[in-house]
């Protein structure tokens, strides 16, 4: 059966309500227009919204269908008051086609309750309980964010307002409708605290900066991007702490806003090589009609020592020397998962010996039961500097069965073998399935060869010579 499952100012001034059967709202209003709803697309325009309000409060929490929490303590001032925070709000929202009721008090609740059923921008003051059930009390007993057939219960009962709810004995109306009434009553009214799920949680490593008129020039944002990393960084530097990754927001005036993340290979500070990270991003933002706020967050914060810089150079330039700058480069430019090196892990299966690791990561530990694979290669059973993912079929030509190979053809070329080592015999990891993707056996025969270019490669012999088989020879890696 379909039901509206939302209605504009027009169709409940008209009677249509949230609920109503499809076919009778029709009959009612023949030029009635009807849309599908969409509330995946809906959950994602919220979630939009919210990123969008991080310019009003660092804290803000979703409150499905179509509301949102601000957690405006402390920021009120920056907007001359919480009055004209609101109405700032109010304003940008219109001028985007959003239509919003606002209300402010001193608890989740009360908020809840005087924007869906009070008047609009009402402001109640918070810390005094009477004043708040006077403000609350003519309220219908729905403002306690109740369920639909508790609410309706709660009326048919003559219980209609709030007010009359809190004159009741709380043990009679515990015992009536269970403890959850109680609670949103004394949640509403400040008894109890509210804890908030908010989407951005606060975070002391947050830089702001706002313009008196909007920028839009790249040279502009590059600065703003410098001042602004400078500033977190100072900060940073004054707790001695150092971060892992930056997440710079630039927001227009038309409430879109922008995100660049860079990250480090190990915990950093220095403003001058973030903003080297940030400026090349600068191309992807879209400045629109200006932007108005850029705010700057560091994640993954960890102590970082003092380090001693050179003396015949700055700082910053002191702090690039090295291997990390190169690979904080290259990773912000080709992505994280681009940039990586492979470390040995304790598996005798060559697919598994090696993993990806960061590329500045600590050395793993020294693997159990003596394998060669946990802290480095053994020196006496070297592995190519390049394994294929999946070995490839040769063809070999042996003098007996168990010696290397003389001559084999790969991707239609000819070696001839000068020089062999082995063979090292490898089995599968019993409790794994077979070696690889390619089928080759449980058992492979290893060698190293050598043929008369000096190329070297990693051959193996499939499976284990019986009278009559024809061996199959792979190519497993290279090793130069």
């Amino acid at each position: 059966m379909r039901r509206l499952y939302a209605v504009d100012a027009a169709a409940a001034a008209v009677g249509l309500f949230v609920g109503q059967k499809a076919t009778d709202a029709a009959a009612l209003v023949p030029e009635l227009d009807l849309a599908d709803a969409d509330p995946v697309a809906d959950a994602a325009a919220l979630t939009a919204l919210a990123d969008w309000s991080a310019r009003f409060s660092p804290a803000v929490a979703g409150d499905p269908p179509d509301g949102l929490f601000l957690d405006i303590s402390g920021v009120a001032h920056l907007w001359g008051g919480e009055r004209a925070m609101a109405a700032d709000l109010t304003a940008r929202l219109a001028r985007n086609g959003l239509a919003v009721r606002t209300a402010i008090a001193g608890t989740p609740g009360a908020a809840w309750a005087l924007a869906h059923f009070g008047e609009a921008g009402v402001i109640l003051p918070p810390g005094d309980e009477r004043a708040g059930l006077d403000v609350l009390g003519p309220l219908p007993a729905a403002a306690l964010r109740l369920a639909p057939e508790e609410a309706a219960q709660i009326v048919r009962l003559g219980l209609s307002t709030i007010g009359s709810l809190a004159a009741l004995p709380r043990a009679q109306v515990t015992r009536r409708f269970g403890p959850g009434l109680v609670l949103r009553l004394d949640q509403a009214l400040g008894r109890v605290r509210e804890a908030l799920t908010f989407r951005r949680p606060p975070t002391p490593w947050f830089a702001r900066l706002a313009f008196a008129e909007p920028i839009s020039v790249p040279e502009d944002l590059a600065r703003a991007a410098r001042d602004i990393a400078a500033r977190l960084c100072a900060r940073l530097e004054a707790e001695g702490r150092g971060a892992r990754r930056f997440e710079l927001c630039f927001h227009r005036l038309d409430g879109a806003l922008h995100r660049l993340i860079v990250g480090l290979a190990l915990p950093g500070r220095a403003p001058g090589a973030i903003a080297r990270l940030l400026i090349p991003k600068l191309e992807m933002v879209d400045p629109g009609f200006g932007i108005e706020v850029v705010t700057l967050e560091a994640d993954a914060v960890e102590p970082l020592s003092a380090r001693q810089g050179r003396l015949d150079e700055d700082r910053d330039i002191a702090l690039e020397e090295g291997v990390a700058p190169l690979v904080d480069r290259l990773a912000n430019r080709l992505g994280e998962d681009a940039v990586w090196r492979a470390e040995p892990f304790p598996s005798h299966d060559p697919e598994r010996a090696v993993r990806r690791r960061p590329p500045l990561s600590p050395g793993g530990d020294p693997s159990p039961c003596g394998s060669p694979f946990g802290s480095g290669w053994d020196p006496r059973r070297p592995r190519p500097l390049r394994l294929f993912r999946r070995p490839e079929p040769i063809e070999a030509m042996a003098p007996v069965p168990d010696d290397p190979p003389v001559f084999f053809r790969w991707r239609g070329a000819g070696h001839r073998i000068r020089r062999a080592e082995g063979p090292e015999r490898l089995a599968e990891e019993w409790w794994r399935r077979p070696f690889g993707d390619a089928a080759p056996g449980r058992v492979r025969d290893y060698y190293r060869v050598e043929d008369e270019a000096g190329a070297r490669f990693w051959v193996f012999r499939d499976g284990l010579y019986e009278p009559g088989a024809h061996p199959r020879w792979w190519l497993h890696g290279l090793f130069g």
